[in-house]
């Protein structure tokens, strides 16, 4: 996780965020507030057994959307450092060697190969980590919905270099735009898959549904209104716990969790050992982004 130092609206990202929602009366108080939120997550991570590597962000230049570092950086459980391209001019300056180093410190994590993918964005073509692709680990799936950030060519390149089978397919908000990231509309856990089926393009349901399906997890449906506050940016995380031993928490912000119903939540529930539900209001509102897109997962490596 990085702690937010410039959190702020972007409009640069807005072009193509439709979740982003502008606000004049938060004014300077939005970093503060942002960066109590941020807080509340990493200590509601660290109750649960989650080790988590929190890095301070840079004083400059300021990086509105540093917050959200799962889109310019993955780490692999075969070592594999992942460095993605972005759209954004501004979030092209998140990526930091600080960063790694401190996972690598705090972590464990070893580096066994470096991918840099930065290169596409001299062409215009962008991939934006693990916002533009939702991986199954298990199957060595990617899943994409392509959109401006999140181009057909890098997908190739990135599936092809980390031996993953790659399903891309279109989705859109109930006006039409497409979807942003991947991640907004799909959670693939240890047991369940949370899909917002709805929103994939009828010509490419079916196909995407029977790929999820043959995995052999339990389906979650969710709607367009769910997807519209996060409950699509969810994910599961490894935990430890001295009576459970080795066990899977959820986590979700609180906006999402008001969003599903009670038949759903309980589906989710069952799927899963804990479910963590944080709220992060202001991150959500001006950034477009919920608890997930604040998560950088860190495998351990062999």
């Amino acid at each position: 996780m990085v702690r937010p130092r410039a959190f702020g609206y972007n409009p640069e990202t807005a072009l193509s965020n439709t979740f982003q929602r502008p606000d004049a009366a938060a004014g300077a108080a939005a970093g503060s507030v942002a960066r109590d939120e941020f807080e509340q997550l990493l200590r509601a991570l660290a109750s649960e057994g989650v080790s988590v590597c929190a890095v301070e962000d840079s004083a400059a230049p300021a990086k509105p959307d540093a917050v959200f570092p799962n889109n310019w950086v993955s780490f692999h459980e075969d070592g594999t450092l992942v460095l993605y391209p972005m759209q954004s001019a501004s979030r092209r300056l998140e990526r930091r060697q600080e960063v790694i180093d401190a996972v690598v410190r705090e972590l464990g994590f070893r580096v066994s190969r470096r991918l840099d993918l930065s290169s596409y964005e001299a062409q215009g073509k962008f991939l934006e980590g693990t916002g533009s692709l939702v991986l199954d680990n298990v199957e060595r799936v990617a899943y994409a919905c392509l959109s401006p950030r999140t181009h057909p060519e890098v997908i190739e390149t990135w599936a092809r270099e980390l031996h993953y089978e790659a399903v891309t397919f279109t989705a859109t908000d109930r006006a039409g735009v497409p979807l942003y990231h991947t991640n907004v509309l799909m959670c693939i856990g240890a047991r369940a898959v949370v899909v917002g089926s709805a929103a994939i393009a009828a010509a490419d349901r079916e196909r995407v549904l029977a790929r999820l399906r043959g995995s052999g997890r339990e389906i979650i449906e969710i709607g367009h209104e769910e997807i519209a506050q996060f409950a699509g940016n969810m994910l599961e995380l490894g935990t430890w716990d001295e009576a459970l031993g080795d066990s899977r928490v959820l986590v979700m912000s609180e906006t999402a969790r008001r969003a599903l119903k009670p038949e759903v939540f309980a589906q989710l529930s069952g799927c899963t050992d804990t479910v963590l539900a944080v709220p992060v209001p202001t991150i959500e509102r001006l950034g477009g982004g919920s608890v997930r897109c604040m998560l950088a997962e860190v495998f351990r490596t062999a």
